[in-house]
């Protein structure tokens, strides 16, 4: 014997969840990859002689008390990194 009372619907039950499935998959093949770019002055600090100089120059300072940090330029730049 079939019943079928006046709120029977042909409704998949699944069918929600589904469909939610199918929008996150192709919201996530819509990204874009991550890049990275690297600025020019970076790049310089890459190279290892570039680099080692500029390190043993602060060692130097560090070592015969002449080296100043700023601590208003540490702070902007603090400021500014957190911002972005």
């Amino acid at each position: 014997m079939k019943i079928n009372g006046p709120n029977h619907t042909n409704v998949n039950p699944y069918q929600k969840q589904q469909q939610l499935q199918k929008k996150a998959e192709d919201k996530a093949s819509s990204f874009k990859p991550d890049q990275l770019e690297i600025s020019d002055k970076a790049l310089k600090m890459q190279q290892k002689d570039a680099r080692q100089s500029y390190v043993n120059e602060i060692k130097q300072q560090v070592d015969n008390g002449e080296y100043q940090a700023n601590p208003k330029e540490t702070a902007k730049k603090l400021l500014n990194f957190w911002k972005a």
